[in-house]
């Protein structure tokens, strides 16, 4: 797992940036609330702003992320004040953190703004539970989320705009539909359900801490589009939270929130967070729980019971939402899965395409910001497929098949990879192989995607002299070999079939 997070690929350093602009962003947002005479609870209140402005905020365009980092306090702020507002009202209070969940979920369905918002007005109505925030706190914690968020677009557009220069592709987006086929619909009507029931059984569990069951209903849903998905990602939350927690006894517990050691780990959490989010959930979990942690430490709460009584509550949360994918307008994983895998193949012929253009001279061609948009559907298929390889899959025929696909998957994006880098190379020649090479490529992807009958078979050839072709006819073996698991005798999709488990 350790190695899944530091040896994955990570074209550009994307991921290495992504974590070290967050801290820095993070770590200045905390110091201007410290700096404008901030509480503790203004500077958590701020950090986290700070930290969703930084890790939400998805859009395709710099203009587009600045226009959502702007309209984040328009949505949180009139939500912190209803949430302030209801604590001397208990029913009120809960009904509202409902619609807020539901409405989260279903803004899903305006594409990555409409994510970030919602992700930012449940975080901060679950804040004002975490710090029980009251009206008379108001215009401070207004005013460190102001800060905070303008602090965190200083750094992202400002002192280390490093997306100027990579044009980062459009975020990908789940299938859509109409009315209740549309997943985000479904999947607001389950979160709904999932967080009441764990509002309900949380509070059975603590009537003070019973938010924390909601919260780990809501990540679980975050990014899922199938119920495959959402169960597989259920048992990643408790499986981090149970590591973050272990990890809290032997780090959290003997600093008991002493300022400059717990500044030092949050800012390492932090880190951690933004750097395997993309990679792995469960880190990413240990990581945050580890950070609530230390927080809970600077606020002088933090013993063992603490501890175990987090464990209980993110399990109440995890079955909240596996009850509700299973139970309520279940989304099956294949449709999904299938919509990712041909998204994919189709950037694999695109990143191809590019590069041989690339080769040929044209100085507008290039391939690396596709790699990279190829690198996010690569995640969504491992999220969509991580049902059918999961260890507890009984079905070894679909897992074995299952793993088959990723692993021509990634051989695929290994070939496209190595051919973006001699593209790169100005001394790199065009060999006239290289257009009927990238035919037979774009050949074997529409034959993949678009259910042709006829079959596919790699090029026999010698070892190719130019490293290009090299990489072209590896990727040409690749498409071939992907035929078989992808593809009933009759010429019909088989992945749909893998997916009778879940």
């Amino acid at each position: 797992m350790l190695k899944r997070v530091f040896v994955a690929p990570d074209p550009g350093r994307i991921r290495l940036r992504f974590a070290a602009r967050a801290v820095l962003g993070i770590g200045l947002a905390a110091a201007v609330c410290g700096l404008t005479g901030q509480s503790l609870a203004g500077a958590v209140t701020g950090g986290l702003a700070a930290l969703l402005a930084l890790f939400t905020v998805t859009d395709a365009t710099l203009r587009g992320q600045a226009v959502t980092t702007a309209l984040l306090p328009c949505v949180g702020l009139p939500v912190l004040a209803a949430a302030a507002e209801l604590h001397a009202h208990p029913v009120a209070r809960d009904l509202t953190f409902l619609a807020v969940v539901g409405a989260g979920v279903y803004a899903r369905r305006w594409g990555p703004r409409g994510h970030s918002l919602g992700v930012f007005a449940f975080m901060t109505f679950f804040v004002a539970q975490f710090l029980h925030a009251t009206t008379a706190q108001l215009p401070a914690l207004y005013a460190a989320v102001a800060l905070s968020v303008l602090t965190a677009a200083a750094v992202r557009f400002g002192l280390w705009c490093y997306e100027r220069r990579l044009h980062p592709p459009a975020v990908p987006a789940p299938p859509t539909g109409r009315g209740l086929a549309r997943v985000t619909t479904r999947q607001a009507v389950q979160a709904t359900a999932g967080a009441g029931f764990a509002l309900v059984v949380g509070q059975l569990v603590s009537g003070q801490r019973w938010y924390w069951a909601v919260g780990a209903t809501w990540w679980i849903f975050v990014n899922t589009a199938s119920r495959g998905e959402t169960v597989v990602r259920g048992f990643r939350r408790v499986l981090g939270t149970v590591l973050g927690i272990a990890l809290g006894l032997l780090v959290a517990v003997p600093v008991q929130g002493a300022p400059v050691p717990t500044a030092i780990l949050v800012a390492a959490c932090v880190f951690l967070i933004f750097y395997s989010a993309a990679v792995s959930y469960t880190w990413m979990m240990l990581s945050v729980t580890l950070m609530a942690e230390l927080l809970y430490g600077l606020l002088g709460v933090l013993n063992p019971g603490l501890l175990a009584l987090r464990f209980a509550e993110t399990g109440v949360g995890a079955l909240g939402a596996v009850l509700a994918v299973l139970l309520v307008l279940p989304v099956t994983t294949h449709t999904t899965t299938d919509a990712w895998i041909q998204r994919a193949l189709r950037c694999v012929h695109t990143c191809t395409a590019e590069a041989t253009a690339r080769l040929a001279g044209s100085g507008r061609a290039d391939p690396t910001e596709r790699i990279t948009e190829l690198e996010q559907l690569l995640g969504r298929v491992r999220l969509s497929v991580a049902p059918l390889v999961h260890p507890l899959n009984p079905m070894l025929g679909r897992k074995r098949r299952a793993r088959r696909v990723l692993a021509l998957l990634d051989d695929c994006a290994h070939e496209i990879r190595g051919l973006a880098a001699v593209a790169a190379d100005p001394q790199a020649s065009h060999d006239s192989r290289l257009a009927a090479a990238c035919r037979r490529v774009e050949t074997a992807v529409e034959a993949l995607t678009y259910g042709e009958a006829s079959p596919l078979t790699a090029t026999a050839a010698g070892p190719p002299a130019e490293p290009a072709l090299a990489h072209l006819h590896g990727l040409e073996r690749a498409l071939a070999e992907l035929a078989e698991p992808l593809r009933a005798r009759s010429g019909m999709p088989r992945w749909n079939r893998l997916d009778a488990l879940v």
